[in-house]
């Protein structure tokens, strides 16, 4: 049984929103794909907060149109699944990491941020480090120069330390030996 005007107008409205605040789309063909994968795909994509959703392509089209994620409007053909995140990398990385174990899901198309991706840019966007890795590794790369310039002094004033404990104990010895 299709949807009523209502529901359809329901269903734009809620990938609308859902589009209004992304800025990853990816577009992929899953025709063959058996249903119990399909849910191990939705648990992944909920896990990473990436909405993820099976679509009729007119509805697909009306939510995107207006939007920079318009171009993708070519590529919505066939049976698709949408995701849809706004975390840029989030959405790339769960339908690629999906389509490395289940070749029956094609990728097809994808968008950031007003950009159209092919198959490649998908998975070269997917293997970009997720925003906390990043920051990490920022960090890491901000606190090298302080951590390095605090181990120098630690082993300078290791060395001064050694070379001034020996001075000490051979003053130390005199100073009873003269009085």
């Amino acid at each position: 049984m299709g949807l009523n005007l209502n529901d359809k107008k329901a269903v734009v409205a809620e990938v609308s929103a859902k589009v209004a605040s992304a800025q990853t789309i990816v577009v992929a063909e899953y025709r063959g794909i058996q249903v119990g994968h399909l849910t191990q795909l939705r648990a992944k994509a909920r896990a990473q907060g990436v909405y993820l959703r099976v679509l009729k392509n007119t509805l697909a089209r009306r939510s995107v149109e207006g939007t920079p994620f318009a171009s993708l409007a070519d590529a919505m053909t066939g049976p698709l699944i949408y995701s849809i995140s706004e975390d840029a990398v989030a959405a790339a990385r769960v339908i690629n990491d999906f389509a490395k174990t289940n070749d029956k899901l094609v990728i097809k198309a994808g968008n950031y941020a007003g950009k159209s991706l092919d198959k490649a840019a998908v998975a070269a966007l997917a293997s970009i480090p997720s925003r906390d890795v990043l920051i990490a590794q920022l960090l890491g790369v901000m606190l090298a120069p302080v951590s390095g310039f605090a181990r120098g002094l630690a082993a300078l004033a290791a060395k001064k330390g050694e070379g001034a404990a020996p001075a000490e104990e051979a003053v130390a010895e005199e100073a009873p030996a003269a009085a």
